[in-house]
């Protein structure tokens, strides 16, 4: 009961400091609004061509919506100290960082939902497999969180984390299939898509949307859990290593 008061508490302040802030919420809803007006406009098809959009465009608002608050937050905490006050509570290092990452991970969620809902609104999204979608998004977030909480505890400033997260945001664009198929890229670069998360959640909303896939829904699944727990696991590691005295 200790540990979800402590889990409640940490979340609600991280809700109340960063996520609910006036500048992320509008910055939540216009960046995912702004990537489907210009994919829409790119392709010349107009809302036509969204729902051959919105896989990539789900994939990209949790991305950059989780990465960029989460690993500078952290980041800054650590910094400024107050960091250290939170690992001196009484509760497990695994519990403080699932609340701490937590707000990420709803910001992310909420984030998928916002060209879904424009999706529904501007186009037939009727053939859409939800009861996988929203497993995806969910898992996608998640292991997005996690890459954010990586970048995090392995850097010491915050232009440093903004800096190593464009570095595995940017070049996860083109290689792990949210516009380009795989299939499409150098034979030499496939096996680097293979080991980045966002290519097995990309296959997913692929799958749930447009009824496409590379790889079985349940592999897809499987993997991208494996992600979450590794991920998990070496920021865990590096916060013990280099965080804690």
């Amino acid at each position: 009961m200790k540990a979800w008061i402590a889990f409640w508490n940490i979340l609600m302040k991280d809700m109340r400091t960063y996520y609910l802030k006036p500048p992320n919420i509008s910055w939540g809803l216009l960046f995912p609004l702004v990537w489907v007006v210009m994919f829409s406009i790119r392709s010349g098809l107009g809302v036509e061509s969204l729902p051959s959009l919105l896989p990539g465009l789900v994939g990209l608002s949790i991305l950059f919506g989780t990465t960029s608050v989460l690993s500078v937050t952290v980041t800054f905490e650590k910094k400024g100290r107050s960091f250290e006050r939170l690992l001196l509570a009484p509760i497990s290092l695994e519990v403080l960082m699932l609340a701490k990452t937590a707000g990420a991970i709803l910001f992310g969620v909420l984030n998928a939902f916002v060209p879904l809902l424009v999706g529904l609104f501007l186009s037939d999204l009727s053939g859409v497999n939800w009861a996988a979608l929203i497993p995806a998004v969910v898992l996608i977030a998640v292991s997005s969180t996690f890459l954010g909480l990586f970048i995090a505890v392995s850097v010491k400033e915050v232009f440093e984390a903004q800096t190593f997260s464009n570095f595995f945001r940017f070049p996860m664009i083109f290689l792990c299939g949210l516009f380009f198929p795989l299939e499409q890229l150098p034979a030499w670069l496939r096996p680097v898509s293979y080991v980045l998360p966002l290519t097995y959640g990309a296959d997913v909303l692929h799958a749930s949307i447009r009824h496409s896939s590379h790889v079985p829904l349940p592999m897809d699944f499987i993997l991208l859990a494996a992600f979450c727990g590794v991920l998990f696991a070496v920021s865990l590691r590096n916060i013990r290593r280099k965080w804690i005295i």
